[in-house]
């Protein structure tokens, strides 16, 4: 048996004498592997492990790393210490295959919480989230004074039939936690991190007090990533190749909670990784989908883990020689006027907003911004401006989701409205502009419905223009 050859031979004895040692699992080590992704050097997978609170002295984890070190110049060890010899696998990756059916609903004798000790309780919530995925639900809610209940193709539904108190909501949603984040949670009363509790199991998880006590949300990150054609946009493949052809300037992904936004930025950067040969830099809160390396070199980056705001990520983003910058979301002003630049001065920037169309999603852009550099920013929109993907998640009448957009893309006519302040003419001109690859959300989902992908209740009520409406029968 012989270790992955992916991996430095410093970093592998590292890990083999750390778990010899007893300052970390072999669990732990799959964990954290899984979440950095590609190939990990022995230094930067010992800042995850103290970053995670995974290791509190420092002091032994130097010497530990010096030891490495110094075996590691002589080969690497003869197993594989990510792996047991009863359970060795060729390479640990954050993939899992296709399910071909999903399993029974999640179940979980919550009754018993309170009786239950710390390691019994973890490993049945680790259980319990691997049954949600396999259920084919999108999300896990645990909620002091509510039944547990789960989010299945956009309809909620209960688990149990107990009511959490708030002692069992507090056990549950922080039994998973390592100490520092355990202990940042009661401090600031919110709490968003990764959770990958093994290397083919990924959450997005959202802790946060309210009235009744303590809650949590736990969203299945997709175990594959999806092309953009599976995800959807197989008519507009063209159109969205297009924008991801550019080496500067900003495209955003937009579109309501639980839109599918996530699953369409990890396929353009997926898409990206094979495509090109440049330097991607994600900014994200957290890291969700862990993309391997490809053609591109690929550094992701968790907001609070390594570095403290998106803002200071992307100043310090322009100083690694970055080719692509992809922002979790751009939500305040800092954040977005430093995408802008980074876009004008030769970037490509891709980020995502909660709006719902198009022109929403301008307006919301340019109104951050002070009066007196209104003019200034339309102008620097007007030129760096690649597209703007806006998209919905919509019951079909088969069962599951079917996707629909609304694409802009910025020809000369959109540039001048932008520039000029009239953004009440986008819609026009986009009504237009179907040669360049523009769309409107009302005419893809009246297309859904010709198609009979839609029920004509969903139709009627994704449609705002009332010709179309009126077409609906």
């Amino acid at each position: 048996m012989t270790p992955s050859p992916a991996l430095n031979s410093d970093l592998l004895w590292f890990v083999r004498l750390g778990i010899d040692q007893g300052l970390f699992t072999r669990v732990q080590c799959v964990t954290v592997r899984a979440t950095l992704g590609g190939r990990p050097d022995m230094l930067e997978f010992a800042q995850k492990l103290i970053d995670d609170d995974l290791v509190t002295n420092v002091e032994a984890l130097e010497k530990l790393a010096g030891r490495a070190a110094l075996k590691g110049k002589h080969g690497p060890p003869q197993e594989d210490p990510f792996v047991a010899a009863e359970d060795f696998v060729e390479d640990v990756v954050f993939t899992a295959p296709k399910r071909e059916a999903a399993g029974p609903p999640p179940a979980f004798s919550f009754e018993t919480v309170a009786q239950l000790d710390d390691k019994v309780l973890a490993e049945g919530l680790r259980e319990l989230l691997s049954a949600t995925g396999r259920h084919g639900a999108s999300d896990l809610h645990l909620c002091a004074g509510r039944r547990p209940f789960i989010r299945k193709e956009r309809v909620l539904s209960y688990i149990s039939e107990h009511t959490l108190s708030a002692d069992e909501a507090n056990r549950l949603n922080t039994v998973l936690l390592a100490p520092g984040q355990k202990a940042k949670f009661l401090r600031e009363h919110d709490l968003d991190y990764a959770l990958a509790p093994g290397p083919n199991e990924r959450y997005r998880v959202n802790l946060m007090f309210q009235k009744e006590g303590a809650a949590g949300a736990y969203r299945m990150v997709p175990r594959e990533i999806k092309t953009l054609a599976e995800l959807g946009f197989a008519s507009h493949l063209d159109t969205l190749k297009k924008l991801l052809s550019y080496h500067n300037g900003l495209v955003l992904v937009t579109g309501p909670v639980g839109s599918g936004k996530t699953a369409t930025l990890a396929s353009m950067v997926n898409y990206l990784n094979e495509t090109r040969r440049d330097h991607i830099i994600t900014v994200e809160d957290p890291i969700e989908v862990v993309q391997v390396a490809k053609g591109c070199t690929v550094t992701q980056r968790q907001v609070g883990t390594h570095t403290h705001t998106f803002f200071t990520a992307l100043i310090s983003a322009l100083r690694e020689d970055p080719d692509i910058i992809v922002i979790g979301e751009l939500r305040d002003l800092e954040t977005i006027e430093m995408a802008v630049t980074a876009a004008e001065t030769g970037h490509l920037v891709i980020g995502t907003m909660h709006t719902s169309d198009a022109a929403t999603t301008l307006n919301r852009l340019l109104d951050v911004f002070p009066a007196m550099q209104q003019s200034q920013i339309r102008s620097s929109v007007a030129e760096s401006l690649r597209g703007v993907i806006c998209q919905r998640l919509l019951p079909a009448v088969s069962g599951g989701l079917v996707m629909a957009c609304e694409i802009l893309v910025n020809t000369m006519a959109i540039a001048n409205l932008v520039r000029d302040g009239k953004t009440m003419g986008l819609r026009n001109a986009m009504e237009t502009g179907s040669r360049e690859g523009m769309c409107l959300m009302d005419g893809v989902v009246f297309g859904l419905w010709q198609d009979g992908k839609v029920s004509k209740e969903t139709a009627l009520a994704n449609v705002s223009n009332r010709v179309i409406r009126a077409r609906i029968t």
